[in-house]
């Protein structure tokens, strides 16, 4: 009986310090978009082109990111951008953009030895279109924003910067061999986090 206790124990300590190893399991992939998106700290944004030498085409781009302070994720991609950002000029032409989101920004990846372009080092991509968050989300997107960037707030004052978010109308996840799966909106926000 003592030694039940004793593996009981054991397997609890081990499940509870997994860490940065516990994912959600590949067949739950809305689970699966909300957990790399809430673990993403950056993103690159794929945007099409207003710059002359390669107008029209795709362009891609670094951004920080959060959907809310650790632990506490919404789903909602939040950005702070500004108008003298590359980016954020084709943005204004055309706000249709997509994110794409990896698990080899975190440790996840590297711990497992797998490499970025592994299926099993997970990634999402959303696609939708970039919004300036209104006066009712301002605070929540500041927060979410800040408490995981804490430099933005000394980024220069004269830049204009603005909180933004990604209207999600399209979500692909690739977590696992056989090819991509998709989530609706509604699947990814009907997910507890």
């Amino acid at each position: 009986m003592m030694a039940v206790g004793m593996f009981v124990l054991l397997l609890f300590v081990l499940t509870s310090f997994r860490g940065s190893i516990s994912i959600p399991p590949h067949d739950e992939v809305a689970q699966m978009a909300r957990y790399i998106v809430h673990a993403s700290d950056w993103c690159s944004m794929a945007t099409i082109s207003t710059q002359a030498v390669v107008l029209g085409l795709p362009f891609s781009n670094v951004f920080s990111v959060s959907d809310g302070p650790l632990g506490k994720g919404t789903g909602e991609p939040y950005l702070y951008l500004t108008p003298l950002e590359i980016s954020v000029h084709d943005i204004q032409a055309n706000p249709e953009v997509s994110l794409a989101m990896s698990l080899a920004a975190t440790d996840y990846c590297r711990k497992q030895k797998f490499d970025p372009q592994s299926p099993l080092c997970c990634r999402v991509i959303l696609s939708g279109r970039i919004l300036e968050v209104n006066s009712t989300e301002i605070d929540f997107a500041k927060k979410a924003l800040f408490s995981r960037h804490p430099a933005m707030p000394d980024w220069p004052h004269d830049h204009g910067w603005y909180f933004a978010k990604l209207n999600i109308t399209n979500i692909w996840v690739l977590d696992y061999f056989g090819g991509i799966k998709t989530v609706t909106p509604e699947e990814y926000y009907r997910v507890k986090a």
